[in-house]
């Protein structure tokens, strides 16, 4: 019985358009860099408050 709702899901998604599909693509790629630059952003705020510099 699963495997019958998720194949009945799986159909339903593949019926939105290509455009709200890739929408959501692109969303989650700038939420994923937005999040990579503030990880990146804090750590070098702590390397310089430690001390640390690149020169």
């Amino acid at each position: 019985m699963a495997d019958k709702h998720s194949l009945q899901e799986i159909e339903e998604a593949e019926k939105k358009p290509l455009w709200h599909r890739l929408g959501w693509l692109a969303g989650i790629w700038v939420g994923s860099v937005l999040a990579l630059f503030v990880v990146a952003s804090l750590m070098r705020l702590f390397m310089n408050a430690a001390g640390l510099s690149t020169h």
